[in-house]
């Protein structure tokens, strides 16, 4: 074995730790994704080392984490640009909340700074969708308020239902389920989100549907 292939396995659990610790950061990350990306990272650390900038265990954790984050960037459906203007729109809210003593409005920013309305669009609409959130008054679950109350509160209890399910299922079945449903995400895209292809998605989606059905008919 060379002396470039022992480096690499001698240094591989660091890319593990790094990867451990971005997952509790970002508990969306799949932990094999992750260590698969850094892994690139820490090839390319060994290959382009250079004593003068420090050892090589520090130069490695810093390509490696770099190479998780880019990996995490590719997999976000919401492009650099948007989130920079949802930063600085931010900013300068809490900026103008301190000078005036009162927040203000989205309506207002959204004047005050160009391309703020879409960005703010392609957040939502991409944004994840937390499963163990309960559903708020001015929510989807309510937005018929003529309704029949017994009816409403039925519809929430399913719903309840149905997320506590999709809470069950193993990971890579619940984000096909989630990315699929509340994401609105095709599952051509969903593979593309995975790293997988479409007929690995497709039998995902499938293998969920057929729990879910399972976990809600012992209910």
């Amino acid at each position: 074995m060379s002396t470039r292939e022992t480096t690499i396995r001698d240094l591989f659990p660091l890319v593990r730790r790094v990867a451990r610790r971005v997952a509790r950061i970002v508990p969306s990350a799949d932990l094999d994704d992750l260590v698969g990306d850094g892994s690139i990272g820490l090839i390319r650390a060994v290959d382009t080392y250079d004593p003068a900038r420090g050892t090589l265990e520090n130069y490695a954790r810093k390509l490696v984490l770099g190479a998780m984050l880019n990996g995490l960037r590719r997999m976000d459906p919401i492009s650099e640009r948007a989130r920079r203007t949802l930063r600085d729109a931010e900013r300068q809210r809490q900026a103008l909340a301190q000078e005036r003593g009162a927040m203000p409005s989205q309506a207002e920013m959204e004047l005050r700074i160009a391309g703020l309305k879409s960005a703010r669009i392609a957040a939502f609409r991409h944004g994840p969708v937390s499963l163990e959130a309960t559903y708020h008054a001015d929510g989807p679950a309510y937005a018929d308020w003529t309704a029949d109350p017994a009816k409403v509160a039925t519809a929430v209890g399913e719903r309840r239902e149905i997320v506590e399910a999709i809470r069950l299922l193993p990971d890579r079945q619940r984000r096909v389920i989630a990315l699929h449903y509340y994401c609105r995400f095709s599952l051509h895209a969903i593979g593309t989100q995975l790293n997988v292809s479409p007929q690995r998605v497709s039998q995902l989606h499938l293998r969920a549907l057929a729990r879910l059905r399972g976990l809600l008919a012992a209910r």
